[in-house]
């Protein structure tokens, strides 16, 4: 896949120190390649969370829709090249290829621009906890017995995107915030309730069962921080429409960050509602 050059500003020495500098950052499911992907927010969020660790947790490059349909603007090129200057000044990056992008996987221990990439990666936070890093697509029983079903919900949610952005340019006129059709559905619909909940479980339980005290996971873009079954889940949600990232202090603390929340005034996630802990 090529890339035409294109020279992003310089964020100012001044800025960059006014910002703080987590341990890690955790992002998945930005589906570069598709109109659904928010790189415009994605890029200021880069600015603003400078990190040690880099993890792209699946889902980075949108295959699936590319391969139907070429979709791929300037400020995606843009990302890509955030993502590879970071590598440049030293940011530690590893790229976790998910089912969208999972013709990345052959490439397992290979490094691209300083980017590794990996099918599953271990990280050990500051205060000594093991988090296993895996996008999630395993745990899927409709990507693993019934890929063609997968196909057809893939496009259907596209279908539901661009709904949804009719509708939100409608409420952005009237001055209204940005509402989740799709994220409304997952949370009314009591199959997509169990199937999310399923989900959870069997990845808890599999990272339970290597010996790990916590996981981090993308895949069905629902952010999400809370202990199940002894073992904390961490799902750093999506850039299609929460745009949501796990963050790590320099203490070690995992937060889920609300970029859309924090761009409209500021947003610290409350026990429960997108744990820091």
């Amino acid at each position: 896949m090529a890339f035409r050059q294109h020279q992003l500003p310089e964020e100012s020495s001044k800025e960059c120190e006014s910002n703080p500098r987590y341990r890690a950052v955790f992002i998945s499911d930005l589906h570069l390649g598709t109109p659904g992907c928010q790189a415009a927010a994605l890029l200021e969020f880069l600015r603003h969370h400078t990190c040690d660790s880099l993890y792209l947790v699946g889902d980075i490059v949108d295959g699936w829709q590319l391969r139907r349909r070429w979709f791929w603007p300037q400020l995606h090129n843009d990302v890509v090249q955030k993502l590879l200057r970071q590598a440049r000044k030293g940011c530690r990056i590893v790229f976790v290829p998910g089912n969208h992008d999972e013709f990345a996987r052959a490439f397992e221990g290979h490094s691209f621009g300083g980017i590794q990439v990996v099918n599953e990666a271990v990280h050990t936070t500051a205060d000594g906890r093991s988090l296993w890093v895996i996008h999630g697509d395993y745990f899927d029983g409709v990507i693993q017995c019934a890929k063609w079903l997968a196909y057809l919900g893939d496009n259907l949610y596209e279908f539901s995107l661009k709904l949804n952005r009719y509708f939100n340019s409608l409420r952005a006129r009237a001055g209204l915030p940005y509402w989740s059709l799709s994220a409304y559905l997952k949370g009314k619909v009591k199959k997509a309730l169990n199937y999310v909940t399923d989900f959870e479980e069997a990845v808890a339980a599999e990272a339970l069962r290597r010996g790990h005290q916590g996981v981090v996971c993308g895949h069905i873009h629902r952010a999400e921080m809370r202990e199940i079954g002894g073992v904390l889940y961490c799902n750093d949600g999506d850039w299609v429409e929460s745009c949501t990232a796990l963050v790590e202090h320099r203490d070690g603390r995992l937060e889920l960050v609300h970029w859309h929340q924090h761009l409209a005034g500021g947003f610290t996630a409350p026990v429960g509602q997108g744990v820091s802990v």
